[in-house]
């Protein structure tokens, strides 16, 4: 039996009819076609499919569409604004905190939640905070670089 769910997700109201089993990063993949969530395990482990809904980083492949009525989601394509890219992704682009790129946006939609409760964070306060994201190319050094610059940057707009 197919339930009505109405959410926004990056600024955009949507009202659709989901199955009760459907997860939301499916949702978000096929039913919205937002393919910058990625599905990396299914089982919560790697956090290639993290957005935020209501302000909090989640795991889209542990949550079901049907938990997200009346939530409000952000995935990665929601991060840039007018063209312009977020403090997050530009620090990523600039500080090459990315190789193959697939924990990329699950990383950056973390690190977003990590940078807004602490903006000033030591490297540990990023490694832990992005503890459940793996990264299988990176060894992270460049991650902890981004997250650096990304924390500046948005001090800096403040």
């Amino acid at each position: 039996m197919a339930h009505t769910i109405t959410l926004t997700v990056n600024g955009t109201g949507y009202t659709r009819e989901v199955e009760p089993r459907l997860l939301l990063v499916h949702f978000l993949r096929e039913v919205l076609e937002l393919t910058g969530t990625h599905i990396g395990c299914d089982t919560s482990q790697c956090g290639a499919c993290t957005v935020t809904m209501d302000g909090l980083a989640i795991k889209s492949c542990t949550a079901f569409a049907v938990q997200a009525d009346g939530a409000t989601i952000v995935t990665i394509e929601g991060m840039a604004k007018d063209g312009k890219l977020h403090p997050i992704q530009e620090a990523f682009h600039e500080e090459h905190g990315l190789q193959c790129g697939y924990c990329t946006p699950g990383m950056i939609m973390t690190l977003s939640q990590v940078l807004e409760r602490n903006p000033d964070p030591t490297d540990e306060e990023i490694r832990h905070g992005i503890a459940g994201n793996i990264c299988r190319c990176t060894g992270y050094e460049n991650i902890v670089r981004s997250a650096r610059d990304a924390a500046r940057r948005l001090r800096e707009e403040a």
